[in-house]
């Protein structure tokens, strides 16, 4: 059962770190040392799926160690609580908190009356036994007695005859095997146990009981069914409604006689501390790691040292642990940031922290807080480029063939128009080519990288192309700007919005931030996959973030918010105004005016002698002094 259990489990994200083992004929050393190797263990959750008389020597072990208090979850299958009934009250009261699931039977009068009876038979054969009521193993034997003496009367035999085995028939025979199989398959009846029916020859259980185990007794907690899900109560209607919520149940009084639900988890108790993994950083202000020689201590500081350091201060309990380096000594470390967090799946660590990027290949094997940082790519770009840059912002929307449509479709509208105005058409000299002397330019900026950065890589998943991509160092990273990529430098710095922040709070005057271009998640502290300190450190960073705390983290390591926020112009909107279209404008503005001057030209400097008479057909104009013979008439 237990890999379906497993399987059923992880499907609704439950994770089993331990499976233990216990041996049926395990002593009680054993079992003790069992207990204590658990009770190091983060998990206080167990599931008991053992046989009732293991079970009830491990309960009672699992209380002299101190695992019966508040804190502990444990939940039995159906091997303990079905036989729950039987033990003695050392047992029950060692199981106490302790919940169990076993099949329901419901309470009848022939229950009763068989139960009265079978306390009377029992007591007269073992007076000295306190055991007195029949267990659910006992009810199906006596269903199946029942069943079977049915079976018989179906098929009418008056005796069952049974032939002895022979050396080619080694079992006995049942003459009458095949009628009495259908038979008893096809029996239904409301038995001791409940519904007796057979399905592909396995019985058919229909409700279960939780129960919780409560001073010397059992208390009923709820039923669950295949139809209706979890209830307080077996509606035989069937008109209820599935649920999973707790609740539909009545409250459990848990280990320790408490009514709070457990966390499920806690510190081991071991005396252990946390093993926190660090790394060296290319950011300092993010993370510094320094070694006392004299005492061979780890001093650690930075910005995500204090967020991960104020997180555990907000934790309502108290947590040990101390820093171990990874990567060798500062200031030097070759190992990547996947090696790095990969260590926690290797269990070397029980945590790392620092500046990790989450991303989704380190997700297979690692579970991240949720992320202490702003989220992002960007570039870092001269204060001018990102003013131009800025100019021509609505080129990039567009797309090579709408481009080459747009194009099209003026010359198009250019040509119509010639066809249509004589006087343009007729104005115009020289070819077609002598007209049409239009030069796009467009600037192509080069793209550089940290070195050891994931961007590289991510850039390249981009198909940007590897030539034009150069790494730098931080300190370098102002240097290259400069020159520009004309000059052996770089027209622009891609990196992580967390560190273009930290160098535009030292360079906010000559540079600026362009973008977000692409989507991260951030920063975020990488646990084993289904430790319960990943939720907890998760709110506890929310509750920073949240806050003024971030803030002044943010201008302790990083720079003062004023100074950002100040330093040239920063396209970090979506939204588009004036400034995003000036380049359209001023292109625009400049056509119109190119146009009017040409109108002026033709106007001023071609003759009257040129113009066609044809043009100015009409009434005659008459020139009096040509003319000075004819009378003038006045009306």
């Amino acid at each position: 059962m237990v890999p379906f259990l497993a399987d059923a489990l992880e499907e609704i994200n439950v994770r089993i770190p331990y499976r233990s083992i216990i041996p049926l004929l395990s002593t009680d050393d054993q079992i003790r040392e069992e207990l204590y190797k658990l009770k190091t263990m983060q998990t206080r959750v167990f599931v008991v799926h053992m046989l009732s008389s293991t079970g009830s020597s491990l309960f009672m072990r699992a209380k002299e160690v101190g695992m019966m208090s508040e804190g502990y979850v444990w939940i039995m299958t159906n091997g303990v609580t079905n036989m729950v009934d039987s033990f003695n009250s050392s047992v029950t009261s060692a199981m106490k908190g302790a919940l169990g699931v076993r099949l329901y039977v419901p309470n009848t009068d022939e229950l009763n009356n068989f139960t009265t009876r079978w306390k009377k038979r029992f007591h007269e054969d073992n007076p000295q036994d306190m055991y007195s009521e029949p267990s659910i193993y006992g009810l199906w034997a006596y269903d199946t007695m029942h069943a079977i003496a049915m079976a018989v009367e179906k098929i009418g035999a008056q005796t069952i005859k049974i032939e002895n085995s022979t050396d080619s028939q080694p079992f006995p025979v049942f003459p009458n095997g095949e009628q009495f199989l259908k038979a008893i398959t096809n029996i239904k009846f409301q038995g001791l146990s409940g519904n007796f029916e057979l399905i592909n020859g396995q019985l058919q259980y229909s409700v279960f009981e939780i129960i919780n185990i409560v001073g010397r007794g059992i208390r009923e907690v709820g039923y669950w069914t295949k139809e209706q899900g979890l209830s307080k109560v077996v509606d035989e209607s069937n008109n209820k409604t599935y649920s999973t919520s707790p609740e539909d149940l009545n409250p459990v009084i848990w280990p320790g006689e408490s009514i709070v639900v457990p966390k499920g988890w806690e510190i081991p108790v071991s005396g252990e501390k946390l093993r926190v993994g660090l790394t060296i950083s290319r950011y300092p202000e993010f993370m510094q790691v320094e070694i006392d020689p004299e005492m061979n201590a780890i001093k650690a500081s930075g910005y995500s040292i204090d967020v991960f350091e104020e997180a555990v201060k907000r934790l309502p309990y108290a947590v040990p642990y101390e820093y171990e380096l990874f990567g060798g000594v500062p200031p030097v470390s070759s190992e990547s940031y996947n090696d790095f967090v990969y260590q926690v799946y290797l269990g070397k660590y029980d945590l790392v922290i620092g500046d990790i990027t989450i991303r989704y290949n380190r997700t297979r094997y690692a579970d991240f807080t949720i992320p202490y940082t702003e989220s992002g790519i960007a570039m870092i770009v001269p204060v001018d480029k990102a003013v131009n840059k800025n100019t021509f912002i609505f080129l990039m929307p567009l797309t090579t063939d709408l481009w080459l449509g747009s194009i099209v479709l003026f010359i198009y509208t250019g040509i119509t128009i010639l066809i249509l105005e004589p006087k343009i058409r007729t104005s115009l000299k020289g070819s077609l080519s002598g007209h049409l002397g239009t030069i796009m330019y467009l600037s192509v900026f080069g793209y550089r990288y940290p070195r050891g950065s994931f961007v590289e890589g991510l850039l390249q998943e981009l198909k940007f192309d590897k030539s034009r991509m150069r790494a730098y160092q931080p300190d370098e990273f102002a240097e290259a700007l400069d020159k520009g990529s004309a000059n052996g430098g770089v027209a622009a710095i891609v990196h992580e919005i967390p560190y273009i922040k930290l160098f535009l709070a030292k360079n906010c005057k000559s540079y600026t931030m362009v973008g977000p271009i692409y989507k991260t998640a951030g920063f975020g502290f990488a646990f084993p996959k289904g430790s319960p300190l990943v939720l907890e450190i998760s709110r506890a960073i929310l509750n920073i973030t949240d806050g003024d705390d971030i803030i002044q983290l943010e201008k302790k390591w990083i720079g003062d918010e004023t100074c950002l926020n100040n330093g040239g112009i920063s396209v970090e909107s979506n939204s588009l105004n004036f400034l995003s279209f000036w380049g359209l404008f001023l292109i625009s503005g400049a056509i119109s005016t190119i146009c009017l001057l040409i109108f002026a030209i033709i106007s001023l400097f071609i003759s009257p002698s040129e113009k066609n008479p044809e043009e100015d057909e009409g009434l005659p104009i008459m020139n009096p002094e040509e003319d000075k013979d004819l009378p003038i008439m006045n009306p």
